[in-house]
């Protein structure tokens, strides 16, 4: 993934380098894009006339130099029932509908989704490293 929101670098800073307490997400969802989000949200999330439904997600890290964390299994979407338009980045949302845009990243390549097209993401292929 490209970078943290402007929420989850609070969540760090806050858990990290005060007595505050920070309140953790518990779930993890990925959103698709049509326009990318920024460090303060935003975007254009895929709309769900088509089949589209976030996907939830788990983490593993691995790594100290630098420490990354990976989908620990596939994620794949359902197959499109209408086209989807043009993806052209990913996100990581504390819920399956709202919620809150933990992280973000461009795709490495745009992919146009189809009727009848399914949108796979394998093991370890979403990726969030800090260094």
């Amino acid at each position: 993934m490209a970078g943290f929101t402007d929420f989850s670098e609070s969540l760090v800073l806050n858990w990290l380098l005060t007595s505050g307490s920070a309140t953790r997400p518990t779930s993890w969802y990925i959103a698709l894009y049509t326009v990318a989000p920024s460090d303060t949200g935003g975007g254009t999330e895929v709309t769900g006339g088509g089949g589209y439904v976030r996907q939830s997600c788990t983490f593993s890290v691995s790594g100290t130099t630098p420490t990354t964390a990976s989908n620990s299994a596939a994620i794949e979407y359902p197959e499109a029932t209408a086209g989807w338009g043009t993806v052209v980045a990913a996100g990581v949302m504390t819920e399956a509908s709202g919620g809150t845009l933990l992280a973000y990243a461009n795709l490495t390549i745009s992919k146009v989704i189809d009727t009848g097209d399914i949108l796979r993401f394998n093991t370890g292929e979403i990726d969030i490293t800090l260094d």
